[in-house]
């Protein structure tokens, strides 16, 4: 006859199965979560950031935590959430950058379609084309023929070499067959100085930044870049509108993570951003920088990434634009 300590043991360890398989799962999330932002405080990111992670904290029950890891043309942050651990904890707050970088860029330290999914987009705005008075071109029609007539003479100017911007004026030029000189600068704001003062014939950027020099009339609007008509910009025609059906190229705004991370998470943390950008103070609080909600749930927006990079390669590769 075996001792009773046995008969206790056998029975503490198939009590502990029954409690293993009737013990309800961990509900996510159970903790704060990252989210990690690859752009410095106090810009357009940290502003979207903070505006959505109000409201999600709430209905979450947990905290989003902004971690900003500005660098790199993104890729410091990015790489830091390509090597975090998948467990749903941590989200990436992702801009244009994100689907330029793999057209431009030939050794990324991760592979942004294999190691990354998406989650939701968030925003967009479009860019504006603008030209300096000094510029006799009243529409992109004029521009464009302008352009033509002076051949490889334009300049453009725009905040960075491989940028949105960039890429979306090289579409425009490869479409309309015209040849126009970039002038990269190291920023925004040293761009929009170079094309008030007349350095640069052409000013590509978005929509917010050019609005203050459009009311005084240092610089004209010629078209925005986006599917249809900015509400900042009513009477600014689009590019589509000058005979360049399906052109559409936006600033855009949206968070992923990584593909291995849970489903749970990525649905959940998408149907959170998505319900925020429906509360009306966060509309309106979007809405003064020029932001227009525009949700896609995971999988639209993973559609929408992989549709933007390749769009991106294409545009960069018959443009020759390579960054090392």
């Amino acid at each position: 006859m075996k001792p009773k300590s046995w008969y206790l043991i056998v029975g503490l360890v198939l009590a502990s199965a029954l409690f293993a398989d009737t013990a309800p799962a961990q509900v996510f999330p159970s903790k704060p979560i990252r989210w990690i932002v690859p752009f410095p405080a106090g810009g357009a990111g940290d502003f979207v950031v903070r505006t959505l992670s109000g409201p999600m904290t709430k209905s979450l029950g947990q905290n989003l935590i902004a971690d900003f890891r500005a660098g790199g043309s993104t890729i410091i942050g990015t790489e830091l959430v390509a090597r975090a651990p998948a467990d749903g904890y941590t989200l990436l707050f992702v801009s244009n950058p994100f689907t330029t970088n793999p057209a431009v860029r030939p050794k990324l330290p991760y592979d942004t379609l294999r190691d990354f999914t998406g989650v939701a987009r968030i925003i967009t705005s479009p860019f504006v084309f603008a030209v300096h008075p000094s510029i006799p071109a009243k529409s992109l029609k004029e521009l464009l023929s302008l352009a033509r007539a002076r051949a490889g003479e334009l300049t453009y100017g725009t905040g960075a070499m491989g940028g949105s911007q960039h890429l979306a004026t090289e579409l425009l030029s490869q479409l309309a067959k015209v040849s126009l000189n970039h002038v990269p600068y190291q920023g925004v704001a040293p761009m929009m100085v170079a094309a008030v003062g007349g350095h640069v014939s052409i000013a590509v950027t978005n929509v917010p930044d050019a609005v203050p020099y459009f009311a005084t009339g240092r610089l004209r609007p010629i078209a925005v870049t986006s599917a249809s008509r900015s509400s900042a910009l009513k009477d600014v025609p689009t590019v589509a509108e000058f005979g360049f059906p399906g052109y559409d190229f936006q600033l855009w705004h949206g968070a992923v993570m990584l593909r291995a991370a849970p489903r749970e998470a990525v649905n959940r943390l998408s149907a959170e951003i998505t319900r925020a950008l429906e509360q009306a103070e966060v509309k309106d609080s979007l809405g003064k920088l020029g932001f227009v909600p525009a949700p896609l749930n995971a999988e639209q927006f993973d559609a929408f990434i992989r549709a933007e990079v390749q769009q991106n390669e294409k545009v960069a590769r018959q443009a020759n634009i390579r960054i090392e």
